[in-house]
C-alpha cells in the first residue's frame, strides 16, 4: 500500500495536467481540518503551491458556501474541496468554473479512502468505461430502474446529455469528484414516475439499516419508507429539493460501498438517484440542497 504522500504524488501526475506554476487552495472545514491540512502538507513538499482556507461545516450536501469562501475560490487555479458535504452542485462550484478556474470536490473524504478503495484504481480504465457510460445516457429516451421484488422507476432523460465524472482532469475549469467514477444525467424534471428500494446508502445519512422505498410521482418524492426514508424527507424539506433531479451510474472497479456516499455511488453493480438541484449539470431545478441515494444490484433497462 502507498503512503499519504505517495498517494497524493501519483495522483497529480496521472489525474491532472497541470504545472507547478499554478496557485491551488485546499478549501476545509471544522470536520475536514485536519485531513485538509495533511493533504496541502503533502502537496506543498512536492512542490505545489497551495494555500488553505478554513471554513464552517454546512448542513447538508448543495447548501452554499459562505460568500466569504466563495469569493476565495476566485483566487485560484486549481481549487480542492475537503469538506463534509458537497459542493458540486453549487452555484459557487459553477461560478469558479466560468472564471476558468478547476473545482476538484472530495466531501466526506477520509484518509482511509485516500490509500484504498476508489482512488486507488486504474484511472485509465474508469476514464474510458464512465465515457462509454455517458454516450449510453446521451442516447437514452428513457430508463427503467427495477429493484427489490416489485419496484419499477421509469426515468424520462430524451433530450438530455450524460455527463462523465471520470476523475482525470484535463485542462481550465476542470469539474468534477475525486475519487470518481460515475457517469451521470438530469432526468426530464417532472416526468419521472413508480417506485424504488434503496438498499445501499443515503448521502448525510449513510448505510440504511434496511431497504427503504422511495415513492415518486410526476417527478416528484411523494413518499419514502422507515426511519431513513424520513430522515431523508427531512433533509429535502417539502420544497422544490423533493424533485428529481439525477441518475447516476456507478463505473469505478475500486470503489467499495461503506456508507460514504462520495466512494459508494462510484461502485460497480450500483445506481444513485437525486433530489434537489440540478441546474448545475443540464437540469432546471435550483434549491439549496442535492441528497443522493445510492441502490444496489439493480436491473437497468434501456428504451
Amino acid at each position: 500500500m502507498k503512503s499519504f504522500q505517495e498517494t497524493v504524488s501519483t495522483l497529480m501526475v496521472n489525474n491532472f495536467e497541470v504545472t507547478k506554476d499554478i496557485n491551488a487552495l485546499v478549501l476545509m472545514d471544522m470536520s475536514t481540518e485536519e485531513l485538509g491540512k495533511k493533504f496541502s502538507d503533502a502537496l506543498q513538499k512536492d512542490g505545489w503551491k497551495v494555500r488553505t482556507y478554513l471554513m464552517e461545516d454546512r448542513t447538508r450536501s448543495g447548501e452554499e458556501p459562505p460568500q466569504e469562501a466563495a469569493d476565495e475560490m476566485l483566487k485560484y487555479d486549481l481549487v480542492f474541496c475537503l469538506t463534509k458535504h458537497s459542493l458540486t452542485h453549487t452555484v459557487a462550484r459553477k461560478n469558479a468554473n466560468t472564471h476558468g478556474i478547476s473545482v476538484i470536490t472530495m466531501p466526506g473524504i477520509t484518509e482511509d479512502m485516500f490509500l484504498n478503495g476508489a482512488m486507488s484504481a486504474d484511472y485509465s480504465r474508469v476514464e474510458k468505461e464512465t465515457l462509454s457510460m455517458t454516450d449510453k445516457l446521451t442516447d437514452a429516451h428513457m430508463v427503467i430502474i427495477e429493484t427489490g421484488a416489485a419496484h419499477e422507476l421509469v426515468i424520462p432523460v430524451n433530450g438530455r446529455n450524460g455527463v462523465p465524472s471520470t476523475g482525470v482532469f484535463r485542462g481550465k475549469a476542470a469539474s468534477g469528484n475525486l475519487p470518481s467514477g460515475e457517469a451521470y444525467i438530469a432526468p426530464l424534471e417532472g416526468e419521472a414516475v413508480g417506485t424504488i428500494e434503496i438498499n445501499g446508502s443515503i448521502s448525510g445519512i449513510g448505510l440504511v439499516a434496511k431497504p427503504i422505498v422511495l415513492t415518486i410521482e410526476k417527478g416528484r418524492l411523494i413518499d419514502a419508507s422507515g426511519q431513513s426514508g424520513r430522515e431523508l424527507l427531512e433533509l429535502l424539506g417539502d420544497g422544490d429539493g423533493r424533485y428529481l433531479c439525477e441518475l447516476g451510474i456507478g463505473t469505478n472497479h475500486a470503489a467499495r460501498l461503506t456508507g460514504n456516499i462520495l466512494e459508494d455511488e462510484k461502485a460497480y453493480e450500483t445506481i444513485h438517484v437525486a433530489f434537489g438541484s440540478n441546474h448545475t449539470f443540464g437540469g432546471k431545478i435550483k434549491t439549496n440542497v442535492h441528497i443522493d441515494c445510492v441502490t444496489k444490484n439493480p436491473t437497468v433497462n434501456w428504451k
